[in-house]
C-alpha cells in the first residue's frame, strides 16, 4: 500500500519521503528534507542557511532536542513552501509504527499538524499492525490524528495471490511449478504482509538458482517468511498484549478452526462476560476476527501455530 501511496504522490509531481519507525526516524527524516531543499533550492544564499541551520546532523539521539526540533520544523516550512511554489507537496510515510517510540512519533504528528494548519501541502501515512494503529489513534499520541482516515488491508482471495504470483514469475523468466505456486500463496493466507514476504524470499530464491524454483528452493523460501513473519509482526502483536489476552489466544489454539465463546470459557475457567470483555479486546487490536454464530478465529495468518509451539509453561 505504501509503494502504491509513493507512485501515486510521484506521479502527481510530490516529493515522497519514506521512513521505517526505527530509533531516530525524526532525524532521518530531517535530513532528507535537508537533501530535497538541496536539490530545488536554487538560491545560494538560501541554501547557505539551510546548510548552517543542519550542519549537525540530525540522527544523533532517539528524540531531538527543543534546538533540534526548531531546526527539524524550519526545514519542513522551507521545503514545504519550495513545493507549495511548484504545485506540489510532500508525502511522509512511517511504516512499521508499532515499533515507534511514541514521543518521536509525538514530535512528527505536532510538526505536521503545525503545517496543515499554515495550509502547507503535506500528506502523512503512517502503517503498521492494526492493534499499534488502534492505539496511536486513541491514546491521544497527536489528537488530530483521530481524525486520520484508518484502511483496514483485509486478507486478498488465496486464488488472486495464486495468479499474482504465476504472472510475476513468467513475466520475469522464473521457473515454477504450478502446485509449488499454489503452495506459497496458500501459505500466505492471503494476508497482505506475508503475501510481500514469501513473494521477496522465493524472488531471492530464483536469483539465487538461476531463475528457477524448486520444492526445497520454495520450502525454504516459505520458511524464512514464517520466521520473519513471527519475528516482525506476531510477537510484536503479542508484546502487546496481556497476560489474560494471551490465555484466551491460547485457549483457541487448541482447536484447529473458529473457536466458540463456550470453548474458551470451559478452556480457561473464566466467566462468560469476562471472556466478552477480552474478545472485544482481541478484535479491536486485530488478532481475532469474528466468524460468524458466536465465533472467532485468529486474524494472523501463523499466530496458532505459534502459540502451540510457545505454550505458556
Amino acid at each position: 500500500m505504501l509503494g502504491a501511496a509513493h507512485d501515486l504522490a510521484q506521479e502527481h509531481g510530490w516529493a515522497v519521503v519514506a521512513e521505517t519507525a526505527t530509533g531516530t526516524f525524526m532525524g532521518r527524516i530531517g535530513e532528507k528534507m535537508r537533501r530535497l531543499i538541496q536539490e530545488l533550492d536554487d538560491q545560494p544564499e538560501s541554501r547557505r542557511r539551510i546548510t548552517g541551520i543542519s550542519i549537525a546532523g540530525f540522527s544523533v539521539t532517539s528524540q531531538l532536542s527543543p534546538e533540534r526540533q526548531v531546526d527539524w520544523w524550519e526545514l519542513g516550512e522551507t521545503l514545504l513552501k519550495l513545493l507549495d511554489e511548484r504545485g506540489t507537496g510532500l508525502l511522509i510515510t512511517v511504516d512499521e509504527i508499532h515499533a515507534a517510540d511514541r514521543a518521536e512519533l509525538a514530535q512528527l504528528a505536532a510538526n505536521v499538524q503545525h503545517f496543515i494548519q499554515d495550509r502547507l501541502p503535506i500528506a502523512l501515512i503512517f502503517a503498521g499492525l492494526p492493534s499499534a494503529v488502534s492505539d496511536l489513534l486513541n491514546e491521544g499520541v497527536a489528537t488530530f490524528l483521530r481524525r486520520a482516515d484508518k484502511i483496514d488491508l483485509h486478507a486478498a482471495a488465496v486464488r488472486d495471490v495464486e495468479t499474482s504470483f504465476t504472472e510475476t514469475f513468467a513475466a520475469a523468466g522464473i521457473t515454477i511449478d504450478p502446485d509449488l505456486v499454489h503452495k506459497a500463496a496458500t501459505t500466505t493466507g492471503g494476508y497482505p504482509f506475508l503475501i510481500q514476504l514469501v513473494g521477496y524470499f522465493l524472488w531471492r530464491e530464483a536469483e539465487n538458482n538461476n531463475g528457477g524454483l524448486s520444492s526445497a528452493a520454495v520450502d525454504r523460501a516459505i520458511a524464512a517468511a514464517i520466521r520473519r513473519n513471527e519475528r516482525v509482526v506476531i510477537e510484536a502483536a503479542l508484546a502487546a498484549a496481556s497476560a489474560k489476552d494471551q490465555e484466551i489466544l491460547h485457549a483457541m489454539a487448541i482447536d484447529d478452526g473458529p473457536s466458540t465463546a463456550g470453548d474458551i470459557v470451559r478452556r480457561t475457567g473464566s466467566r462468560p462476560t469476562l471472556v466478552a470483555k477480552y474478545r472485544t479486546r482481541l478484535l479491536a487490536a486485530g488478532l481475532i476476527e469474528s466468524t460468524g454464530h458466536g465465533k472467532t478465529d485468529f486474524a494472523i495468518p501463523g499466530l496458532r501455530e505459534y502459540l502451540r509451539k510457545n505454550q505458556p509453561h
